[in-house]
């Protein structure tokens, strides 16, 4: 089949970068969100990173123009049904993602995949509450969209192979490079980041280093571009904490409990980047170690 029309569930943070990157490869969008506001501020932020593009020399004018002119935006669900790929990017909380399912299955054409861009939840599992669990699958964008170059791809237990080679074809046109996931707890991305982000909290709660010490070492000493710490705060720790409870709930192995230090920040609202408060203090000029 041929997809052209592309539905985004969620404009947030996820569902506006991938609205982004679908509509500078040519597919017609349709953004949806239970706000108004979220609309609003999704497409102006699109636009205004469209326009980064344009400054940077990475496309035209013109292809700027073309792809906002493919993003519409709506606050109903149903509307969503007449797409031929649907990209859930709500939030991360698997009772919110099934009840999307469950109120959109009503309205989908016959032919239309459904994906999640879940970090951790089960496919197989989500894929089992709706009328086509052969034509779901994950498609896990890494954040930023517009500049992560990798989308995972898990099937589900049932997942057929056409389906599978639509999404991944999809992959190659919006020019992303896939890696094919089994379907077990946070994949292969976070099954391995979220552990490293656990023990450097664990080695600040433990007293081994600062904030600053932790995030310089990982820096200068294995060559990340970001600290774990920094990090944390920009994925989000309430992010953090779920993906690391479904690792230890899903593998039963106490390696990925989470850090309860991890868990005290999630507890106060001190959140990352996205509160202002985290692992560092952003409401002034320059970030500044919370600990």
């Amino acid at each position: 089949m041929t997809i052209q029309k592309v539905g985004v569930i969620g404009a947030g943070q996820m569902g506006n970068g991938i609205a982004h990157v679908f509509a500078l490869s040519g597919y017609d969008v349709l953004l949806n969100d239970i706000s108004e506001d979220s609309l609003t501020a999704a497409v102006s932020l699109i636009d205004r990173n469209l326009e980064r593009q344009v400054s940077r020399d990475k496309i035209s004018a013109d292809e700027k123009a073309l792809a906002m002119g493919r993003i519409q935006t709506t606050l109903k669900l149903p509307d969503l049904g007449g797409t031929d790929l649907v990209i859930e990017a709500a939030t991360e909380r698997e009772t919110v993602k099934t009840a999307i399912f469950e109120d959109l299955l009503p309205h989908l054409q016959p032919h239309t995949i459904l994906t999640s861009n879940t970090s951790s939840i089960s496919i197989t599992r989500l894929a089992s509450r709706t009328d086509r669990p052969e034509k779901f699958m994950g498609f896990h964008f890494m954040n930023p969209v517009p500049i992560m170059q990798l989308v995972e791809l898990i099937r589900g237990i049932a997942t057929d192979e056409s389906t599978f080679s639509a999404c991944m074809q999809v992959v190659e046109k919006i020019g992303k490079t896939s890696a094919t996931a089994e379907d077990f707890p946070a994949f292969i991305v976070n099954r391995i980041l979220m552990p490293m982000i656990n023990e450097a909290i664990y080695t600040l709660y433990e007293g081994v280093g600062s904030v600053k010490s932790i995030d310089t070492s990982l820096k200068l000493g294995a060559n990340h571009p970001m600290g774990p710490l920094e990090l944390a705060d920009f994925i989000g720790l309430d992010t953090c904490l779920a993906i690391m409870n479904v690792l230890h709930d899903g593998l039963a192995d106490t390696k990925y409990r989470p850090c309860p230090l991890l868990t005290k920040y999630v507890e106060a609202g001190w959140l990352g980047r996205k509160t202002d408060r985290g692992f560092y203090d952003y409401r002034g000029d320059t970030p500044v170690p919370t600990r």
